[in-house]
Formats: structure tokens, C-alpha cells, sequence
């Protein structure tokens, strides 16, 4: 799929985690200083093969840290009880953590002085997403923020790339989104009749239906940049 020109284009919606927010890169850092932290009660276990298994469980964020956890501590036959210690202090760090990828900045800009609208359309609990992109210092950018928990709809439904496009006073046409999994996003954006932007990673295969792919935000720049 080719992109549509500038000309057609009057607003962006954005995925949250592993578009914006550079979600892996986060867990890693968090889970080696977990690491570090619990080092006396995980004594015996390579630093390597924790973390390894830990980011292998977590699914990118869609594998619940309850169960996460508890099948950490069954393969390393610890302690049951080190489980919810280690849940709490996983979303702890979590809370902390600030780090978008770097073309986030710079591109949002370059949008923003374009003249484009834009909107964060992602799934998770209202407290933690808004949170974090408050952390982010994303707020700035991004006059509209829905959130699945407090919009009681979550991607890939219709309706959630519907209603963001109904706050933003945009037709399907003239928006494009942007998002890294190939089913929430990618599917869901086309579904709802929106040009799909792929932000290519290595962990979701690429998306099955039509779409333009991108490696950073910063690729789209010079599309806007007569605007």
C-alpha cells in the first residue's frame, strides 16, 4: 500500500506501547535491576536466564505478571511466597519507568508544527496509561488520550478508532494510525477504514492485511513537512 499525500491527511492516531513508548527496552532495564534487587533470594540463578525468561513470559505486556511470576518461581523452585514481592516490585520500577523510543520526540514535533491533529488510542487500565504518558511528556502533544478502561472500548473494536476520530472532527480518510501490532492496530485501523501504518519490530509478524510499514516516526516526517 502506498501512503496517501500530505494533502488528504489531517490527523494521526497513535498507538501507546511499542509505538511511542519504548516498552521492551523498559522491561529489560527493569527486570535486570529486579535482578539485583533479589539477588540474595534468587541466589544460584544466572542473571541471563532470569531475565531471559522473565521477558519470554511477559509477552511484550500481554502476559499477566500473576501468572508471569508464578511460573518463574515453579521453574526456579523458589519459594511460592517470593511471587507477589516480586509482582509488587515489577510494578514499582514500572511506575518509574520513562523511555520513548528516540524518533518519538523529534517526529511529534515535526507534527505538530505540520498543523496535524493527533490522538493516543490505547488498551490498558485509565490510572497507569495516563501516568505514563504524562511521565512520557506526551500530554503536550496529544489533545485526545483514550484509554480501553476508561472509554469501555478497546482496540481492535471499530468504535474506538471511530470514536477518536469523531473527537478529533476527522473522517476515516483523512487520518492515518499508527502502531506496532499487526491485529490491534494494523487489522483494526483497516477495519474501520483508516490507512494503517505498521511500525515494523521483530516480534509481531507482519500484518496479513494491506498497510504501509514503517522502521521510526521520523520516516513519515517529510510527508508534512510543506504543510
Amino acid at each position: 500500500m502506498s501512503f496517501a499525500s500530505n494533502a488528504e491527511i489531517k490527523g494521526l492516531l497513535f498507538d501507546l506501547d511499542g509505538t511511542l513508548f519504548d516498552r521492551d527496552r523498559c522491561v529489560a532495564e527493569l527486570v535486570a535491576a529486579q535482578f539485583d534487587a533479589f539477588r540474595r533470594e534468587l541466589a544460584g540463578i544466572a542473571p541471563e536466564r532470569y531475565s531471559a525468561r522473565v521477558l519470554t513470559l511477559d509477552a511484550h505486556g500481554y502476559g499477566k505478571k500473576d501468572a508471569v511470576y508464578r511460573q518463574i518461581i515453579e521453574e526456579l523452585a523458589l519459594p511460592a511466597a517470593l511471587a507477589p514481592t516480586l509482582v509488587e516490585d515489577f510494578w514499582e520500577r514500572y511506575r518509574d519507568a520513562s523511555v520513548l523510543f528516540d524518533d518519538v520526540l523529534p517526529a511529534l514535533r515535526a507534527f505538530r508544527s505540520a498543523g496535524l491533529a493527533m490522538a493516543i488510542i490505547t488498551n490498558g487500565a485509565t490510572a497507569r496509561q495516563q501516568a505514563k504518558i504524562d511521565r512520557l511528556g506526551l500530554s503536550e502533544f496529544f489533545p485526545v488520550v483514550q484509554i480501553s478502561e476508561r472509554e469501555g472500548v478497546r482496540k481492535p473494536e471499530r468504535e474506538a478508532f471511530d470514536r477518536a476520530l469523531r473527537k478529533l472532527g476527522l473522517q476515516a480518510t483523512e487520518a492515518w494510525h499508527i502502531g506496532d501490532h499487526p491485529e490491534l492496530d494494523v487489522r483494526g485501523a483497516t477495519a474501520a477504514g483508516i490507512a494503517a501504518v505498521w511500525r515494523r519490530n521483530d516480534h509481531w509478524p507482519e500484518p496479513s492485511v494491506p498497510h504501509s510499514a514503517i522502521d521510526q516516526l521520523t520516516d513519515i516526517v517529510h510527508f508534512f513537512a510543506a504543510s
